[in-house]
């Protein structure tokens, strides 16, 4: 069955982000991602802007203070005590910190998006990358709940590989919830509209749609993407409301489970 295991990471960026912003860090930060002969990705740092300013370190340093790591892997005991999955995969878990205050380097909502919808060549090289965010105050909840996210995705996709309609992101997400313990106090009349948006679109493949479902239009706008009038982060909300109403962990279809109650 697929187990987690934690490859530490925090020590080593914050070594690189000791290095002064030249060509040098860069050139070290590549040498960890691809390693000497940069034919491929040997280490799963992407997520981090390797020529941020002294906030990263600052950050790095607040997850190393408070233990990130210890509480990470103690975490993924948690989830590889539970994993009722047949296939056979050492999964490496590696904490990745994007940075969403200073430069252009990482758009908060692309970024989020790919970290948790395209991460399929991630689990081909058997990584899984738990994202936090520089603008994030830190805790140990926070911590738990993010390794058990991403850690279920990547569950999610060793099962049923890549999302391609709005129906499967709904789903994997859901599934997601469904082992994160995370709770919605939004009733149906809250989702109206949406639940209607989606009924109508769950076949669509189009990124932009979809995208819009779950950021909602100030983020496609500011993308100068395509708006369908859906509140800000709603699509999350939708899929904490869904899965609050959904029996089992394995869930049945996001649309039914839309349809319930």
């Amino acid at each position: 069955m697929p187990q987690f295991t934690l490859h530490p990471i925090l020590q080593k960026m914050q070594q690189l982000y000791q290095l002064p912003r030249t060509r040098e860090r860069f050139e070290a930060y590549l040498l960890m991602l691809q390693g000497k002969e940069k034919t491929d990705m040997i280490l799963p740092i992407a997520g981090y802007n390797p020529m941020g300013a002294d906030h990263i370190l600052s950050k790095l340093n607040e997850l190393q203070n408070l233990n990130a790591e210890q509480i990470i892997q103690e975490e993924l005991e948690n989830i590889n005590a539970n994993i009722h999955s047949k296939k056979d995969q050492t999964i490496q878990v590696v904490l990745n910190l994007a940075d969403d205050i200073g430069g252009a380097w990482t758009d908060r909502y692309t970024t989020d998006f790919s970290s948790k919808f395209e991460i399929q060549a991630f689990v081909k090289r058997n990584f899984c990358t738990p994202y936090f965010w520089t603008s994030e105050a830190y805790t140990q909840e926070l911590i738990i709940q993010r390794t058990r996210e991403y850690a279920y995705r990547t569950l999610h996709t060793i099962e049923k590989g890549k999302p391609t309609t709005l129906k499967d992101h709904i789903e994997q997400e859901i599934y997601v919830q469904l082992h994160s313990n995370n709770t919605s106090k939004m009733n149906e009349n809250d989702f109206s509209e949406i639940k209607k948006h989606y009924t109508e679109n769950a076949n669509s493949e189009d990124y932009n749609l979809i995208f819009n479902f779950f950021y909602g239009d100030e983020a496609s706008e500011s993308l100068a993407y395509k708006t369908y009038g859906i509140r800000n982060n709603a699509g999350w909300d939708y899929v904490k409301f869904v899965a609050r109403r959904t029996p089992t962990p394995e869930g049945e279809s996001a649309l039914k489970a839309g349809k319930s109650g």
